[in-house]
C-alpha cells in the first residue's frame, strides 16, 4: 500500500482529525487509545484490534442423557474475566436427536490482540418441554449439563485454518464415562469484504481564503446514509499555502464506503489551527463515479452552497483523481493465522538507580510474599500475550546497565547467564532468569537503550536475510532518563526499516519525557544524527505509574499499536500472509 493518509495529530497539519468510530468491542477501551492509534487505524481503514469474529461451533461423540432419544444439545459460550467469573457471550440453537450437532447458529465475539481472551463452553441437553421457547430465555440450570471446554481465542485464530478441537469434560460423579466427546471451533472474520480503494487526488483553481497567503487545502471525505446523515470516513493530510494541492494517496475500504453506488460527500476545506475549517467547496460522488473520472480523465468541479434556496454556485477550483485502484487488504488476523510469527525478546534495565533489591523500596524487590514488582508484572502481562503467537515460545532475554561477573558493565548481557546462548523458554523462563540475574549482576550505570535495539536489530535483520514469516517484538523495561538518547535515536531509525518493534514500559517515579520523544504518538518520525528520517514508527512507550492510575492494563496500552506497526511493515513492502496470492 502507499502512504495512504487520514487520521488525527494533534495541534499539528500533518493531518487534521477524524471521527471515525472504531468498533465497540466487549470492553470499553477509550482511556487506552492515543493519537498514534487512531492515526494509523483511520488512514489504513482497519481496526486489528476490535476484529469481530465468528465462531460455529460443532461438536461429536456427546453423551446421551435421553432416555428414549438422544440428547438435544445446544452450546453456551462465556469469556472468562480477570475476576474468574464468567461472561455470557451467546447461544446456539438447539438441535434435536444428535449426539454429534453442527450448529448453525454464530456466536460473534471481538478479538482483542492486547487481551488474553478465555473461552469457555458449556454443552447442555435442552429439555422437551422447552423446544419450542427462545434459546435465550432457556434457564441453563433446568437442563442437562453434557461438558464443558476451555480454549484461548488466540490460539485458534492462530491455527492455519483457524480451527481448534476440544475434549469436553465435567464432573458426573462415579461410575460415569469420562469420555464426553468433543467440541470443534470454527473461526471466521466477519469482514463482509477485504475491498480497498486507493486514490491519488489533487485539485486545480481552488479558491483563495486566505488574506496575506494561500489556503491551506485538505479533503474531508463522508459516506451520506439515509435522512441526509453525514459520516465522516476519511480525511487527507494539509498542504500548506497552495491553489493546486496533490494529495497523499487516499485508502477507502468498504466497511468506510459501504458500496461503490454509496454517494459520498467530499469537501475541500482551508485548514485553520482555531479548528473552524473554511470550506472551500465540495462535489458528491461515489466511489463508482470516482473511478470513472479517473478512467475518462476528467475533472468535477467543485460547488458552494447557496445561502438561500437558490442554486449552488458552481467553482472554477476542480477535483481530479489521477489514480484509481481497487486491491484486497489483509489483515493483521490474515497475516498471523497463514503462519507469520511474533517473536519476542525483552530487555531489562539493571542500573544503580533502581535500588538495592534487597529493600523494599527497590524497583527490583524481590518479595518474599511473592507479590510481583514492577518488572515481573511487565514481563508478565506482555508476555502472556505475546507467547500465544510464537509457536517455539523461545525467547531472547537480556540485561542492560548492570556490571557483570567478569566485572565489567555489560549493557547488552544475557539474563539466564550463559556465555553463549541467549534464549530462555517461555514467560517462566524470562521470570527465573530475571531472578537469577538480580542474584548474581550487580546494579550499575548509565541507561543505554541502543546496544539491546542494536542487538534486537540483527536479529531481525537475520530473519529477514532468510525470508522468514517473522515479525519481532522487543520489551525494554526501564526505570531512568536515558543518558544515550542521540545513540538510541539512531538504532531506532536503523532499525524501523526491519521487521521490529519496540514496546518500552517506565516504572518507578521518574520523569519520562525523553521516553514520549521516541514515541512518535505526534506524527513525527524520528531523525538521526545524519538527518536520516525513520520509516515508520516502531516505538510504543507506557509509564508504569499512568496505566496503574487508570483502568487501562499495562498490556492493552502497550500492545494496541502493534497490529498497526505489523501492517505498515507487511504492507509498504508489499508482503502477503504465507501461501496467499500476490495483489
Amino acid at each position: 500500500m502507499g502512504n495512504c493518509l487520514t487520521g488525527d495529530v494533534a495541534g499539528g497539519k500533518q493531518a487534521i482529525g477524524g471521527v471515525q468510530q472504531r468498533p465497540t468491542s466487549t470492553t470499553t477501551n477509550n482511556a487506552a487509545q492515543n493519537d498514534a492509534v487512531d492515526f494509523f487505524f483511520r488512514s489504513r481503514g482497519q481496526y486489528p484490534l476490535f476484529s469481530q469474529i465468528e465462531l460455529s461451533l460443532s461438536a461429536s461423540n456427546l453423551i446421551d442423557r435421553d432416555i428414549t432419544s438422544k440428547s438435544d444439545p445446544m452450546a453456551v459460550m462465556y469469556l472468562r474475566k480477570k475476576d474468574g467469573k464468567l461472561e455470557e457471550i451467546g447461544r446456539t440453537e438447539v438441535i434435536l436427536n444428535s449426539l454429534n450437532p453442527n450448529w448453525i447458529e454464530k456466536i460473534t465475539v471481538s478479538f482483542q490482540f492486547e487481551t488474553v481472551q478465555t473461552l469457555v463452553f458449556h454443552v447442555f441437553d435442552v429439555d422437551t418441554r422447552y423446544h419450542n421457547v427462545p434459546v435465550k430465555t432457556l434457564k441453563l440450570k433446568e437442563q442437562d449439563y453434557l461438558g464443558e471446554a476451555t480454549c484461548v481465542l488466540s490460539e485458534v485464530m492462530t491455527k492455519p485454518n483457524r480451527s481448534m478441537t476440544l475434549n469436553l469434560h465435567g464432573n458426573f460423579g462415579a461410575g460415569v464415562s469420562r469420555k464426553l466427546g468433543t467440541l470443534s471451533v470454527q473461526a471466521e472474520e466477519t469482514i463482509a469484504s477485504k475491498t480497498v480503494v486507493e486514490m491519488n487526488l489533487r485539485s486545480v483553481n481552488l479558491d483563495n481564503k486566505d488574506l496575506f497567503s494561500k489556503s491551506d487545502p485538505f479533503l474531508r471525505i463522508s459516506r451520506l446514509v439515509e435522512n441526509s446523515i453525514v459520516v465522516p470516513v476519511c480525511r487527507t493530510e494539509v498542504v500548506d499555502n497552495n491553489l493546486n494541492p496533490i494529495w497523499k494517496p487516499v485508502c477507502l475500504t468498504m466497511q468506510q464506503f459501504g458500496s461503490k453506488d454509496t454517494p459520498l460527500l467530499i469537501e475541500c476545506l482551508d485548514f485553520n489551527t482555531s479548528g473552524n475549517h473554511e470550506l472551500i467547496g465540495r462535489t458528491e460522488k461515489s466511489v463508482a463515479e470516482l473511478e470513472r473520472l479517473c478512467q475518462q480523465r476528467e475533472a468535477i468541479n467543485f460547488v458552494y452552497p447557496s445561502t438561500s434556496h437558490g442554486r449552488n454556485k458552481v467553482l472554477k477550483g476542480q477535483l481530479i483523481v489521477d489514480r484509481f485502484v481497487e486491491k484486497i487488504q489483509y489483515s493483521f488476523l490474515d497475516y498471523i493465522s497463514s503462519g507469520f510469527e511474533l517473536n519476542f525478546m525483552v530487555a531489562v534495565d539493571f542500573t544503580a538507580s533502581n535500588g538495592d533489591p534487597r529493600t523494599p523500596s527497590s524497583l527490583h524487590y524481590n518479595d518474599p510474599s511473592g507479590r510481583l514488582n514492577s518488572y515481573q508484572k511487565a514481563i508478565m502481562e506482555v508476555g502472556e500475550v505475546i507467547q500465544f503467537y510464537d509457536s517455539d515460545r523461545r525467547f531472547p532475554a537480556w540485561g542492560f546497565g548492570g556490571r557483570t561477573a567478569d566485572g565489567h558493565v555489560s549493557h547488552a548481557f544475557n539474563l539466564n547467564g550463559a556465555s553463549y546462548g541467549d534464549e530462555v523458554v517461555g514467560v517462566e523462563g524470562i521470570m527465573s532468569a530475571y531472578s537469577s540475574a538480580l542474584a548474581n549482576v550487580a546494579l550499575a550505570g548509565p541507561t543505554l537503550f541502543s546496544h539491546v535495539v542494536d542487538k534486537a536489530a540483527h536479529t531481525a535483520s537475520q530473519s529477514l536475510s532468510q525470508n522468514s514469516p517473522k515479525y519481532f517484538v522487543l520489551l525494554i523495561i526501564t526505570d531512568g532518563v536515558l543518558t544515550d538518547m542521540a545513540g538510541t535515536i539512531d538504532a531506532l531509525v536503523r532499525a524501523s526499516d526491519l521487521p521490529l518493534s519496540v514496546l518500552i514500559v517506565g516504572v518507578g517515579n521518574t520523569d519520562f519525557t525523553q521516553m514520549e520523544i521516541l514515541d512518535a504518538d505526534k506524527g513525527r518520525r524520528l531523525e538521526s544524527s545524519t538527518g536520516r528520517v525513520a520509516t515508520r514508527d516502531i516505538v510504543q512507550f507506557v509509564p508504569m505509574k499512568e496505566v496503574h492510575s487508570g483502568q487501562v492494563s499495562v498490556v492493552q496500552a502497550l500492545l494496541e499499536e502493534l497490529p498497526g506497526q505489523f501492517l505498515s511493515y507487511v504492507r509498504c513492502r508489499n508482503i502477503n500472509p504465507v501461501g496467499a496470492p500476490a495483489i
